[in-house]
């Protein structure tokens, strides 16, 4: 038996490597998928093997995260429960995308990932392999109680460890977790499960200060920042062409700098939990804040209700782990029409955590200033006097309701 299985090379991973490849009997594949981590990848091909892996798979896919599944979901406005900008969400299936395509040129048998069984990972993993490979078994040991009896805690993992001469760098443990990429970074569990407790209370042991500064040390004076659109992509900054992981890339440092694009939210798990969570996102805020500014330029306003109106499935289909599944794909084809004339400029200024709107201007725009100025109109393309029977025949609805079943009691609406 061949096995996949998702590899980092810290104290969980090296654990799961050891105890899959025993309990199956399997030769293992180890993957780690570089998508902007920054975590240390020196040396893990060593370690992965002296743990039990025949081979090692390291895969710089930054350009293919920034440019097929966040600059999508940016085009569509996405947010989870309206906070949310999904960091996590948008890259597991890209990952486990990944690991479909080794365990097919490796024949192997199987993948395997170490989410727990509580959260929403373990969901991503597992149904973007059911919608690219339905035949691929998945190894899910966090809901196997044959581990969870044998690893109860982190004291019995580093000392299965030391049996096996596993080579990890044990530490204690922080009192939270965390989980980085290229658009985000997220703290969740151990302190944070008290929705009372500040995250800024921890700003000395790294927690919400990694990707951005807290807004009250940002520089005192305010940034101009603009950015270029094409057809919904950010193309430049500050007038230099850009690929979309330099862009990422690029307003991940200015954004930082200035600490915008923080998120502390409570939010609903699709395994049914709330579950609290702690976010810095500062490039992908600054993109979806100036992207929505484009729009409201250069978007006919029925397709932008519509699409709208369609924001909380779409981020829900991103948050549950149905990238791959046929109706988000729809939903993507409508996005795409939505962007044909989402083409201009616009500018912010960054300022202790907020982001500003400073100006908009595009060569498609629908904002007709000689035909929405107070003053006299003198395109003679709108007629003052139309409004009269626009507005009677909006009404009629309310006058015929109103003659059938009485006017509304206006105390009781009070």
């Amino acid at each position: 038996m061949k096995i996949v299985l998702a590899y980092s090379g810290g104290l969980d991973t090296s654990v799961l490597l050891s105890w899959i490849k025993d309990t199956y009997q399997a030769e293992m594949i180890a993957f780690c998928a570089n998508i902007g981590q920054e975590d240390e990848l020196k040396g893990l091909d060593r370690k992965a093997k002296k743990t039990g892996a025949s081979g090692l798979y390291i895969d710089d896919l930054q350009e293919e995260f920034a440019r097929d599944f966040i600059y999508p979901m940016l085009r569509a406005g996405a947010l989870y429960e309206g906070q949310y900008f999904l960091g996590t969400s948008i890259a597991r299936p890209l990952i486990a995308k990944r690991m479909v395509e080794i365990a097919k040129a490796e024949k192997a048998d199987a993948i395997a990932h170490g989410a727990t069984g509580k959260g929403n990972d373990q969901v991503r993993f597992e149904l973007t392999t059911a919608a690219l490979a339905p035949d691929l078994d998945i190894i899910a040991p966090w809901r196997d109680e044959r581990f969870r009896e044998q690893f109860p805690g982190r004291a019995e993992m580093i000392a299965y460890c030391d049996s096996k001469g596993i080579p990890v760098q044990a530490s204690a443990k922080k009192p939270f977790s965390m989980d980085r990429n290229l658009l985000h970074i997220s703290y969740e569990a151990g302190i944070l499960e008290d929705p009372w407790f500040e995250a800024g209370n921890l700003k000395h042991r790294g927690l919400f200060n990694t990707l951005s500064v807290f807004p009250e040390d940002a520089p005192d004076k305010a940034e101009y920042v603009t950015l270029d659109f094409v057809k919904g992509d950010c193309v430049a900054v500050n007038g230099k062409k850009l690929s979309p992981l330099a862009v990422m890339r690029v307003l991940n440092k200015l954004g930082g700098k200035h600490g915008v694009g923080r998120v502390d939210m409570v939010e609903n798990r699709f395994v049914g939990m709330k579950s609290r969570g702690v976010y810095e996102t500062p490039g992908g805020s600054i993109l979806h804040f100036a992207h929505r500014q484009i729009e409201s330029l250069t978007m006919d306003r029925e397709v932008m209700h519509l699409r709208d109106s369609l924001i909380p499935k779409y981020a829900e289909l991103v948050y549950y782990g149905f990238w791959f599944a046929p109706e988000r794909l729809a939903l993507q084809a409508l996005v795409e029409e939505s962007q044909r004339n989402v083409t201009g400029t616009v500018r912010v200024k960054l300022y202790k955590g907020n982001i500003i709107a400073a100006g908009r201007k595009s060569p498609v725009s629908l904002y007709n200033p000689q035909i929405a100025t107070m003053e006299a109109d003198p395109t003679k393309a709108y007629n003052q006097n139309d409004a009269t029977g626009f507005i009677r025949l909006n009404g009629l609805r309310l006058r015929v309701n109103s003659t059938v079943n009485g006017p509304k009691n206006l105390s009781k609406l009070a």
